[in-house]
């Protein structure tokens, strides 16, 4: 049976629940981590890292906006969702709106992309450019990678090792392999929540025909994966930091290994519908905290 329709909001709270906030700290986490690594081999620029956090966070409400469009227009928005309804779906704003919004949150993210191609040089352009073009085609476009089981992998690639990548070469203009070490359980953990996101929906997927990964390898592998991606996210800052790649302070990173026990034991133990939902903002805020720490332990070997 389909859910009660939600109540209606305004024009303002249906632009607020588009943006997904719950969602933002996607973004904000592996500009904190890559930052803060970058600092063990340079100045902390508070500019650029604002510059970058900004950038970040526009293209997740692109990614966020874009999605809301394609999925309804694909017809994976169903009355049976389970997740947060969505503004086109629900009729809270029209696809015209929707497409000026993802226009006008795509060209925010240009304007910060070009002020700081201006700032630390062209890489800046393929960087942001490449990040732009992944967030559009995740569920749009002739060819959505999301329906076709490989929004996990670029996932990872994306908001994990390009993401934090980025935010370290914007302070030090430079690519590291201390940087590419951090990008590993940032990418684990986001990479996580979207697993929660599609272990959700994995019903409504299936029969809507959008391909996920979860829809692909089942729900117990799914499961797996989940466990998989959050265990091996402190399992790589304890091996990374050991040889080198990761300062010592690093560890600090494993105060968020209790929660994620409770995740993962959650997750095993067959949470299932929407009462996926809280393990899904708790994976996010787990992930912002890892990556916050990753990026405290980089300054903190500075002092």
């Amino acid at each position: 049976m389909a859910a009660a329709a939600p109540p209606i909001p305004g024009k303002r709270r249906a632009w607020l629940l588009a943006v997904r906030p719950p969602t933002l700290p996607a973004a904000v986490a592996p500009v904190l981590a890559g930052a803060g690594i970058a600092a063990v081999d340079g100045d902390f620029e508070v500019g650029r890292f604002l510059l970058a956090l900004i950038g970040a966070v526009f293209i997740q409400i692109v990614v966020n906006f874009a999605n809301d469009l394609s999925d309804f227009r694909r017809g994976a928005d169903t009355p049976d969702r389970l997740g947060p309804p969505r503004a086109v779906a629900q009729g809270w704003l029209s696809q015209r709106e929707m497409t000026v919004g993802i226009t006008l949150a795509t060209a925010a993210a240009l304007i910060v992309g070009i002020v700081l191609i201006l700032i630390v040089g062209w890489p800046i352009l393929i960087i942001g450019g490449a990040s732009l073009i992944a967030a559009v085609t995740y569920t749009g476009g002739p060819l959505p990678y999301g329906y076709r089981g490989l929004g996990d992998p670029i996932c990872f690639l994306f908001f994990g090792f390009v993401a934090v990548m980025g935010a370290g070469y914007v302070q030090i203009e430079e690519l590291t392999w201390e940087l590419a070490a951090a990008s590993v359980p940032v990418g684990c953990l986001v990479t996580a929540i979207l697993v929660i996101n599609n272990l959700r929906d994995i019903d409504t997927d299936r029969s809507s025909d959008k391909r996920t990964l979860a829809v692909l390898i089942g729900e117990r592998n799914t499961r797996i994966e989940h466990v998989v991606l959050t265990v091996g996210a402190f399992v790589s800052i304890a091996v990374f930091a050991s040889v080198g790649l990761l300062p010592y302070y690093c560890f600090i990173a494993w105060l968020g290994l209790p929660p994620a026990m409770w995740l993962s034991r959650e997750i095993v133990n067959g949470r299932s519908g929407t009462a996926l939902n809280p393990m899904l903002k708790r994976t996010a805020q787990l992930h912002l905290l890892v990556g916050a720490l990753i990026g405290l332990g980089g300054l903190l070997a500075t002092l």
